[in-house]
């Protein structure tokens, strides 16, 4: 059996957001917080909105594309609607414009209205996702434009959920995680697009099985996500069984994340079995790509090994043993 949790832990530095860029992105979300925040104030004159962090940031589980942005999702918590009665809130298309006017001009790139937030980019780097809510009864409702509109959505409730499994689990859940979102933006690469961060955060959560060993941890975890996932691909929302995370996926989309997560659950009990290290790295580079740390035999060390053996061997074969006493004389005289 071959440890690489060395190997597991150095890949996992490289793909974890290191913390100058956490300062970065906080930099550059409370500064779009800021300009939601005047634009209301100042033009709409309507009281400030507040903003709760969410998505993997705020549960700590964001990792380093191989290519492509960082994503921050910040939610955008409107104040002035009437808590019971939402027959005279404002549509959501009408809240999505507000925001899109808020912060046009804060980059270089005018802002994407999306079916469910506005993305604010920066462009080649990273990009900040405002989804708006409103509350209700004590129930927060998500904007979202087209036939849903305003409907329940609790993202806070779902950190809280996760954060709990982190309590339980340890530091390991949120390694796990993000190793699984590393192999998944590799694979996207290579297969086309996959689930979301959510679900395979959500897949990680219910079926996590703790080992001493990441290796041997992110192994058994993906061992139970593919029984879990076949024959039937299905995840809900935790904290909302009514709300299907896997909804929006195609079947094809479905059977491909089948396919891979049997391929690394496969290529994962090869791995850990075999004897041989350098094998084992390359079968991990197989499903994590380059940045998974590559083991190479020490041919030079090896042949040097190899060398002195032979060496010695020549020479014990030349040299017959003598009948030495224990205290080195010898027992007849030469």
């Amino acid at each position: 059996m071959t440890d690489l949790n060395k190997e597991f832990r150095v890949f996992h530095e490289a793909v974890a957001l290191y913390s100058t860029k956490k300062a970065e992105l906080r930099r550059s979300r409370d500064a779009i917080r800021d300009r939601i925040r005047s634009y209301c104030k100042n033009v709409l004159q309507i009281p400030v909105p507040k903003f709760r962090g969410q998505g993997s940031y705020s549960m700590g589980t964001t990792v380093n594309p191989q290519d492509g942005e960082f994503d921050i999702d910040d939610g955008v918590y409107l104040l002035d609607l009437n808590s019971s009665d939402t027959s005279n809130w404002p549509t959501p298309e009408t809240v999505h414009r507000w925001i899109v006017s808020a912060t046009e001009g804060h980059t270089k790139e005018k802002p994407v209205d999306k079916k469910i937030c506005v993305r604010v980019r920066y462009a080649g780097q990273y990009h900040v996702d405002l989804p708006i809510y409103g509350e209700k009864t004590g129930e927060y409702l998500l904007a979202e434009k087209g036939e849903k509109g305003w409907h329940r959505s609790d993202p806070l409730a779902l950190s809280t959920w996760f954060l709990a499994g982190v309590k339980l689990y340890g530091d390991q859940l949120r390694r796990i995680v993000r190793l699984l979102k590393a192999w998944e933006d590799f694979q996207s690469g290579r297969r086309g697009k996959m689930p979301s961060g959510l679900i395979l955060t959500v897949l990680a959560v219910q079926n996590f099985r703790h080992d001493d060993a990441d290796d041997v941890c992110f192994s058994e975890t993906v061992h139970a996500i593919g029984r879990a996932i076949s024959p039937i691909f299905r995840v809900t929302n935790p904290v909302d069984e009514t709300e299907e995370l896997t909804a929006r996926l195609s079947e094809i989309q479905k059977a491909r994340f089948q396919e891979a997560v049997s391929e690394l659950s496969s290529i994962a009990e090869q791995a850990i079995d075999m004897e041989d290290a350098e094998q084992a790295s390359k079968l991990w580079r197989n499903q994590f790509g380059d940045r998974f740390p590559a083991i190479e035999k020490d041919f030079i060390r090896e042949e040097f090994r190899q060398a002195v053996a032979a060496s010695a061997a020549t020479y014990i074969g030349k040299q017959p043993p003598k009948p030495w006493a224990p205290n080195g004389i010898p027992l007849v005289d030469q």
